[in-house]
């Protein structure tokens, strides 16, 4: 997955190819101004890191362990009692 400095540095390369040199201010401005919006943007999603997802994943997996080898004992025991 790429990451927001290689989307604006694409984008940078995209949007220099349009601008002539006379309105590099103008162009910068704007590329200031889109990567600060963007970057507001997803500061404000609830966003992990893959080491992040992958560790809460390793421990889903062992609490649902622990829950299937739970039922089981429950519906043994439930089996001895009948």
């Amino acid at each position: 997955m790429k990451g927001p400095q290689d989307f604006f540095s694409q984008l940078q390369g995209q949007f220099g190819q349009f601008v002539p040199d006379m309105a590099k201010a103008a162009k910068d401005d704007f590329e200031n101004h889109a990567k600060a919006t963007v970057m507001a943007v997803l500061a404000k999603l609830d966003l992990v890191t893959r080491e992040e997802f992958d560790a809460q994943q390793a421990v889903l997996m062992r609490t649902r362990e622990k829950v299937e080898a739970l039922e089981k004992k429950v519906a043994e025991m439930e089996q001895s009692t009948r």
